[in-house]
């Protein structure tokens, strides 16, 4: 404090404050030395609301259906209720053809278990590389037999000579086969008690792998296969001790399986939003990869753009693996062909990488009606 501005008494115990002269005035001046706090707000006055500006997750342009994206709520994961004695499956059917249809499914048990089990299995391989160790059940193995034999059947299937571009026919006699021997497949490994359950999972299963009349595929195939790993984990066949084999091991088979098709049979994109898209066939890889990315102590989300870094490691993680394939399909500036991944490379971390794939999901796949009029509902997935 300014010597020359002291409180009255300070300094000189001997002299007493002038009279009517509050103890916290200068004894020079008499002004002020300290000030007392603000009135608390008052119920006739109350404090202004206002709504916490939060940083975008996924760095886009805030056009009102992305920034709904934004302030959304980030999915969390929930534990998936196995269905017990006495089933009573039954054919799945489609439900959904309006908004109202898409709000009353998330704001069932059923939309919420499904998300919550993408994000239950999203969390099972953070911080984990694909090569790293995990608990691989006889189902888990039926599972990738499966997804090897249909592989195998792109080798004994050749595409045909023809003059357009996509939509190679072989792939409908590739599929035609996957139709007639799906129940089949499923018999593997379901158990005695269960063999009834085909009539459900077979249309889920068949549905995973593209349209043979469009000769295409997109993200809505690939939630009917998360769909029908959704169902088996319903009928208790898969445990939450397997969901790291479910991501590392099964969907990365499957993400093998239906990069082969796009390749060989030039599958058409299905439903693509084209440049400003995340990806023309794919998303859940993108939530996966960056589950296990988290807490990297060197790759950060602008490390895509290193190729030495594509090269080393993108097979070990599923975001790397996309980006080096994107790269690999399509000619051209990234920033050009592919601007909105472009745009998540400037998160500053992989947590709000994933935060925002799954709030993205949500919006762009899960709540679509051009999508999710396919979705299938039964027993195991109910129209609640």
């Amino acid at each position: 404090m300014d010597p020359h501005h002291q409180s009255i008494g300070e300094g000189d115990e001997t002299s007493p404050p002038p009279s009517g002269t509050a103890a916290t005035s200068c004894r020079h001046c008499g002004g002020p030395t300290s000030y007392p706090s603000p009135p608390a707000w008052s119920d006739i006055s109350p404090p202004p609301a206002y709504r916490p500006i939060r940083s975008p997750a996924v760095n886009i342009s805030p056009t009102s259906s992305q920034q709904a994206i934004i302030l959304a709520p980030v999915p969390q994961a929930r534990k998936t209720p196995v269905v017990s004695p006495p089933y009573h499956f039954q054919v799945p059917v489609k439900r959904i053809q309006t908004p109202e249809d898409i709000r009353r499914f998330h704001d069932s048990d059923s939309g919420k278990n499904f998300l919550g089990f993408v994000v239950s299995l999203s969390e099972s391989i953070r911080s984990r590389k694909i090569s790293d160790p995990c608990h691989e059940s006889p189902v888990i193995n039926s599972i990738l037999s499966i997804l090897q034999s249909l592989i195998d059947w792109v080798d004994q299937i050749p595409p045909v000579q023809q003059s357009s571009r996509y939509g190679n026919l072989s792939y409908r006699v590739w599929h035609s086969r996957l139709i007639d021997d799906s129940e089949q497949l499923m018999l593997q490994f379901l158990p005695d008690d269960l063999r009834s359950a085909t009539v459900e999972l077979v249309p889920y299963f068949a549905d995973s792998f593209g349209n043979s009349s469009r000769i295409d595929y997109g993200t809505g195939h690939e939630t009917n296969f998360a769909a029908w790993l959704y169902s088996l984990a319903r009928l208790g066949l898969i445990k939450e001790e397997d969901y790291q084999a479910i991501v590392s091991r099964v969907f990365v088979k499957y993400l093998d399986l239906m990069r082969n098709l796009q390749l060989v049979y030039c599958l058409e994109p299905a439903g693509s939003h084209g440049v400003w898209g995340l990806d023309d066939y794919h998303f859940l890889p993108f939530i996966f990869g960056s589950s296990q990315l988290i807490d990297h102590k060197y790759m950060k989300p602008k490390s895509i753009h290193n190729q030495d870094i594509l090269d080393n490691f993108s097979k070990e993680y599923m975001y790397l693996s996309c980006i080096a394939f994107v790269k690999q399909v399509k000619k051209g500036l990234f920033a050009e062909h592919s601007p909105l991944l472009d745009d998540i490379s400037g998160v500053p971390n992989w947590n709000k990488v994933n935060a925002g794939m799954l709030k993205m999901y949500k919006a762009e796949v899960l709540e679509k009606v051009p999508i999710m009029q396919h979705f299938l509902f039964g027993w195991l997935i109910k129209w609640d």
